[in-house]
């Protein structure tokens, strides 16, 4: 989350006529994440989150995120839910942006998640699963495997930036290569989150209470959001690999929707490709900082490594599985 675009005053009680949700008491930027413009909204009825969807965002995909939101709610599972106006619109606008507002869940994120946080991530993404096997709408993933090539060559566009080594580029070609020639075809296909951070998950009192940020979400192999979650919360501050965190969260992910052998087999690959998908979004926002936003990109280093170690995993028994 982050605040690219303003809203005064005036727009805002504007919008919130639209709304059965009393009248604004305070409305604050939230400076985290990196794509959309994001307000703790305080009203006569309580705290709502209005997001205002920045240009990066596809305005056709919006149905789909604010949907599947809806969906798992319904579901009973632990996801915020978009408030629908006075004629039933989840949808809005504001200051020339789509926005929504989105109903505010109680917790907090943990910055330094330990292995019982991780076997807690694992139960709940494979509720989330399991929530969204019957929604009915579908979105691909626009930041799989075919799309990695075109996005680093983005990164490479600019002739005069010198910020990337030439070894460092011959490195993720070389892995790019790699990727494409062996990404599996034939995995457990649903939608999944795809952006599963410790910063998007909330817990309150030793419990999961929410799960945000769907704006990433897709369909997708079930299996990858898991490479994406080993990523994102079993390297250590100094890059080493926790094995006892990988392993809570697989089992734990695995009494709720059984892992199959050819999940399991692909999951090293998978890994590595999450590595790379993330160290090129990085890349790229690092390249193309946004003047103004309230939080600065995340350096793209931090990737490299968790790709470097990766790529000497052959086997699930690295991850405490056998």
């Amino acid at each position: 989350m982050a605040v690219y675009t303003d809203i005064t005053n005036e727009e805002l009680d504007a919008l919130l006529r639209e709304y059965e949700i009393g009248d604004a008491l305070s409305c604050k930027g939230i400076a985290e994440g990196v794509e959309n413009s994001n307000f703790l909204l305080h009203t006569q009825t309580g705290f709502y989150i209005l997001t205002l969807y920045e240009k990066r965002v596809n305005k056709d995909d919006l149905p789909f995120f604010l949907g599947l939101m809806e969906h798992l709610a319904e579901e009973g599972f632990v996801s915020p839910t978009p408030i629908a106006t006075k004629t039933g619109e989840t949808l809005t606008e504001v200051a020339g942006r789509p926005a929504a507002i989105i109903s505010f869940l109680e917790g907090r994120s943990v910055r330094r998640p330990t292995p019982d946080h991780c076997a807690f991530l694992g139960d709940t993404l494979a509720k989330m699963h399991l929530a969204a096997a019957n929604f009915q709408i579908e979105r691909p993933n626009t930041l799989s495997v075919h799309s990695w090539r075109a996005l680093f060559n983005d990164c490479l566009s600019n002739p005069q930036d010198t910020s990337i080594k030439q070894s460092e580029i011959s490195e993720i070609e070389a892995e790019l290569s790699f990727l494409e020639g062996q990404w599996p075809s034939n995995l457990p296909t649903g939608v999944i989150h795809a952006d599963l951070f410790p910063d998007n998950i909330f817990f309150l009192n030793d419990q999961v209470s929410g799960v945000i940020d769907y704006y990433f979400a897709c369909n997708d192999f079930l299996i990858y959001d898991l490479a994406i979650c080993i990523n994102a919360w079993c390297f250590e501050t100094d890059a080493s690999f926790n094995i006892t965190k990988a392993q809570k969260m697989l089992k734990a992910y695995g009494k709720v929707r059984e892992i199959s052998e050819a999940e399991l087999e692909a999951l090293p690959l998978l890994c590595r490709g999450a590595a790379l998908r993330f160290y090129l979004t990085r890349l790229y926002d690092w390249l193309n900082q946004i003047e103004g936003a309230l939080v600065k990109p995340k350096n793209p280093a931090e990737y490299l490594k968790k790709i470097r170690f990766l790529q000497d995993v052959k086997t699930v028994s690295a991850y405490g599985i056998e």
